[in-house]
């Protein structure tokens, strides 16, 4: 619904009418992004998202919202800050180990965005303007997605036409769940083909690294990230930035991390 709000002003025998839009936001919860017959019980539960959006905004931002939880637990939400900002958020839920191993919840990942591209123009966004996140576990998510071009091709899709990769203090070796899966201390880094700095890569879509303060966060994620960087920047990368946020710790950085989301989005 859109409500008019008409101001009428008398100026020297013109009359001059102002008028105001007011943006309407909706919300349509637990869609199912996966279909089909060989979907089990659990897909069937896990395998949903909401789509919060304008409806009278048109070729708007779609933010792809992955939640944190270490691939073990965790609920989609639609995070307050980004709300009320012209934009819309689709924000998942995925399976988690150890009900699933990898690459389960990375390929649901893929299919939660794939349906983004399919269906957002539904809604009126554009898909030239979706924007991959997700905080910790759900940074992990959104960065091996981006990265690694098998997942979204395997939905017919290209990772480069992602508009924008933001992680949240997301591991850039590999999960520390995926090598506890290998009974492998989540003290001991790896970096394999389930690591996003093991698909560093020059034509990613432009990669904005977000972590807490160094001396504050979670098993040296900063220093995950800063190599990260690095590393892109040698790629031939243009677009690689990498922000910490000084004196939040793992949980903390999420909130002014969405700040400066809005910041990166342009709102």
């Amino acid at each position: 619904m859109i409500r008019i709000y008409q101001l009428t002003l008398f100026l020297i025998g013109f009359v001059i009418t102002i008028q105001a839009q007011t943006i309407t936001y909706k919300t349509e919860p637990n869609i199912s992004y996966r279909s089909g017959e060989k979907l089990d019980d659990y897909m069937k539960e896990r395998c949903k998202l909401d789509i919060y959006f304008p409806e009278n905004v048109d070729s708007f931002i779609t933010v792809v919202w992955f939640h944190g939880g270490g691939l073990t637990g965790g609920e989609k939400h639609i995070p307050e800050r980004l709300k009320n900002k012209k934009i819309a958020i689709v924000t998942v839920n995925y399976r988690l180990s150890p009900k699933v191993k990898s690459p389960a919840y990375i390929d649901d990942a893929a299919a939660a965005v794939a349906w983004t591209f399919n269906n957002i123009g539904k809604y009126g966004g554009d898909p030239k303007k979706i924007v991959v996140s997700g905080h910790s576990a759900g940074g992990y998510l959104a960065s091996m997605i981006g990265l690694d071009k098998k997942y979204l091709a395997a939905y017919g899709f290209d990772a480069n036409s992602i508009q924008k990769l933001v992680p949240f203090s997301g591991q850039m070796i590999t999960h520390f769940e995926i090598r506890k899966e290998r009974g492998i201390p989540e003290k001991q880094p790896v970096v394999d083909e389930f690591a996003p700095q093991f698909h560093v890569r020059a034509d990613a879509p432009p990669l904005y690294l977000i972590t807490g303060d160094r001396e504050l966060e979670m098993l040296g994620r900063y220093e995950e990230n800063a190599y990260m960087w690095r590393m892109m920047k040698i790629s031939g990368h243009k677009k690689t930035f990498l922000y910490e946020l000084d004196g939040f710790d793992h949980g903390g950085m999420a909130g002014p991390g969405f700040d400066l989301l809005l910041k990166i989005l342009g709102k």
